[in-house]
């Protein structure tokens, strides 16, 4: 496998957010360096049952994860076994519920956290947090400064085909704060200011790049269910490949058949949704 991408998903951003604050993305957009749409999240548009989502291109009524507290190993293809299928080298820096999901559950932190696997037909190079003690008043999230680094460190290190980042901040502080006040404003361009330079260092050494969110998050900081504010967000794509017109919505079941075919990697059967990216 020669072809390389990076997903990053930064969790909780809903679409006005993203088009309203994070500057350094769109001034790609303008530049015509990134493209962009909108992306609408499964149901239910809770996290842990979007990430499922995300990597298996199916809806929570078809992998099983019903939300935060239902995560399990997921017995079906998804992005990081089909990679592997087609010679690749996977990692991952995220929440350890997608080491949960995609390599082996229960997530035990002493064996977990951090693991080099390059024989598993899954996830090869792992760097993951619990967030273990988080609610309203402790947030708990590490530093999206560290995390960056990190996959940057992997990728560099491995020479990954495939690379995810995921982080919570961005939605831990919405359900504190709600996405309309000063600190989501100051926390969303502190987040685009920290991932700019990166993007470049990831282009720069061959990555087509995608950063989105898992679903968004509504005038009172809860997402879960049906509505624009919960379920749509934005999606930047940085490579060579070109997209519908702009104002085209995403379903987020297209997101792992589409990078799968970026990289080259077998689509599976059960991926029924389309890429929604197409070579120049």
């Amino acid at each position: 496998m020669n072809n390389k991408l990076l997903l990053i998903i930064l969790d909780g951003v809903p679409w006005r957010n993203w088009r309203s604050v994070f500057g350094n993305l769109e001034g790609w957009v303008d530049s015509g360096d990134a493209q962009v749409w909108k992306m609408r999240a499964v149901l239910p548009s809770i996290s842990a049952s979007c990430y499922a989502s995300i990597h298996t291109g199916v809806a929570p009524a078809v992998h099983g994860s019903t939300g935060n507290t239902n995560v399990f190993r997921i017995n079906m293809p998804d992005i990081f076994s089909q990679v592997r299928l087609a010679g690749g080298t996977t990692g991952a820096v995220t929440h350890s519920f997608w080491s949960e999901f995609f390599n082996r559950s229960p997530f035990d932190p002493v064996r977990d956290i951090e693991y080099d696997e390059p024989e598993s037909t899954s996830i090869n190079h792992g760097r993951f947090h619990t967030m273990a003690g988080y609610g309203h008043n402790n947030q708990m999230t590490p530093s999206d400064a560290d995390l960056f680094a990190t996959l940057t460190m992997l990728s560099e290190r491995f020479d990954l085909n495939y690379g995810i980042l995921h982080t919570c901040t961005l939605d831990s502080m919405g359900h504190r704060f709600a996405h309309e006040c000063t600190p989501m404003d100051h926390a969303c361009f502190v987040m685009d200011e920290m991932l700019a330079p990166y993007i470049t260092r990831w282009r720069d050494a061959g990555y087509e790049v995608i950063v989105t969110a898992d679903h968004g998050q509504n005038e009172r900081g809860h997402h879960g269910g049906r509505g624009e504010t919960q379920q749509d967000f934005a999606l930047y794509y940085f490579g060579p490949a070109k997209g519908p017109d702009s104002g085209t919505l995403l379903d987020q079941r297209q997101l792992a058949p589409t990078i799968l075919s970026r990289l080259g990697a077998p689509v599976p059967d059960s991926m029924k949704a389309g890429s929604f990216l197409t070579e120049e």
